[in-house]
C-alpha cells in the first residue's frame, strides 16, 4: 500500500516537471545583425521567457536575472574557426513593493536603473536586446564570411537560506533558449 501511494506521488511529480519544462519554450526573435560607422551590433527579442511562475516570483519581489550570451567567429574553411568576442550581458529586475515599482539594470547600459509602474514595460526592457556593440569593425576583413551566434537564459534565482526549504520548486522555471546563428559576409 505504502509502495503505491510513493509511486503515485512520485508519478505525480514527474507529471508536474514535464508539464511545466514544455511549457516553458522561450525563444529568440527579430534577431538582427547591422552596423553602424565604427561597430558591428546586435539587436534581438525573447519570447515567453515571462511564464505564470517566473511573473508571480517577480511580483512577490524575488530579482530575476535574464543572462545573454553572443560569440562571433570568422568562418574558415580549411582550419577551425576563429573565435572573435564572447560577450555575456545580463538584465535583472527587482519589484518594491512599497513603492509599486519596477527596477531594470542591463550590464551593457552600464547597470544604470530604469524604473517603471507598468510591469508590461519592465517585461519588454528585459526581454529585449537593443544596439548592443559586438565588436569593432575594424577588427573585420571585407569579404569575409562571420558567424554570430546568440542565446538567452533565466540565471537561477539565489534565494534567502530560509527560503530554500519552502520555495524548492524555484529550479522548475528555469529557461535556456536554443543557440541561434546568423550567417553574414562583412
Amino acid at each position: 500500500m505504502i509502495q503505491k501511494i510513493l509511486f503515485s506521488i512520485l508519478f505525480c511529480f514527474l507529471a508536474l516537471m514535464h508539464d511545466s519544462a514544455a511549457a516553458q519554450t522561450a525563444t529568440l526573435t527579430d534577431i538582427i545583425v547591422t552596423n553602424n560607422r565604427d561597430d558591428l551590433l546586435l539587436y534581438l527579442n525573447v519570447e515567453g521567457a515571462f511564464q505564470d511562475e517566473v511573473k508571480a516570483a517577480v511580483l512577490s519581489g524575488v530579482p530575476t536575472t535574464f543572462s545573454f550570451s553572443a560569440n562571433l567567429n570568422k568562418i574558415r574553411s580549411l582550419w577551425l574557426d576563429k573565435n572573435l568576442t564572447d560577450i555575456e550581458v545580463t538584465h535583472t529586475i527587482k519589484y518594491n513593493n512599497l513603492k509599486k515599482e519596477f527596477v531594470v539594470k542591463r550590464s551593457w547600459e552600464q547597470n544604470q536603473p530604469r524604473t517603471t509602474q507598468s510591469f508590461e514595460e519592465a517585461q519588454r526592457w528585459m526581454s529585449e536586446i537593443d544596439s548592443l556593440r559586438i565588436i569593432s569593425l575594424k577588427q573585420l576583413e571585407k569579404g569575409r564570411q562571420y558567424q554570430l551566434r546568440a542565446k538567452a537564459e533565466l540565471k537561477r534565482v539565489t534565494l534567502p537560506f530560509y527560503l530554500h526549504y519552502v520555495l524548492f520548486f524555484v529550479s522548475l522555471w528555469d529557461f535556456e533558449t536554443d543557440w541561434y546563428a546568423i550567417d553574414f559576409t562583412y
